[in-house]
């Protein structure tokens, strides 16, 4: 961040000293325009190139101008791409924690089921077996009562 205050600084100056110069060679145009004196070639060429310079100058802060504010967009545009970013990973996390909640919830669920599965046969194991006992002494009082209806009409 120092580098780019220092940068930026220097650039400002540069762009001061080119507008400065600008300037300058903008006066000594018109001066010489107003004045209309009549100069050596060489004077004239020099001030020719001077002029020419300071277009050129002129076309050059624009088109610095210009690059700055690509870059001020461009490094809106990389910290807004972070951001995003880092909103996107704590999505993802926040995801994959809930799955894991979820898995967990469904494996201890299935436990639990299994659970209740066993003691519902055990029960069901249970009633088989009474079921069995109940039909045995049904068999067994049957029996008992047969023989009993059946002592009874050899008596009488």
């Amino acid at each position: 961040m120092e580098d780019k205050g220092k940068g930026s600084e220097r650039w400002n100056g540069a762009i001061g000293n080119l507008t400065e110069m600008a300037f300058n060679l903008e006066s000594l145009q018109k001066l010489l325009l107003k004045k209309a004196v009549f100069v050596e070639e060489e004077t004239f060429a020099k001030a020719s190139l001077c002029s020419e310079q300071a277009r050129t100058i002129k076309v050059l802060e624009q088109r610095v101008e210009s690059l700055e504010r690509e870059l001020d967009a461009a490094v809106t545009a990389a910290a807004r791409a972070r951001a995003e970013k880092r909103q996107a990973e704590a999505a993802e996390k926040a995801a994959e924690l809930h799955a894991q909640e979820v898995t967990k919830e469904l494996e201890n669920t299935s436990k639990v089921f299994e659970l209740h599965l066993e003691e519902l046969r055990a029960k069901q194991e249970e009633i088989a077996k009474r079921d069995k006992e109940i039909k045995l002494l049904e068999a067994i009082i049957q029996t008992l009562g047969g023989k009993e209806s059946s002592s009874r009409s050899k008596r009488g």
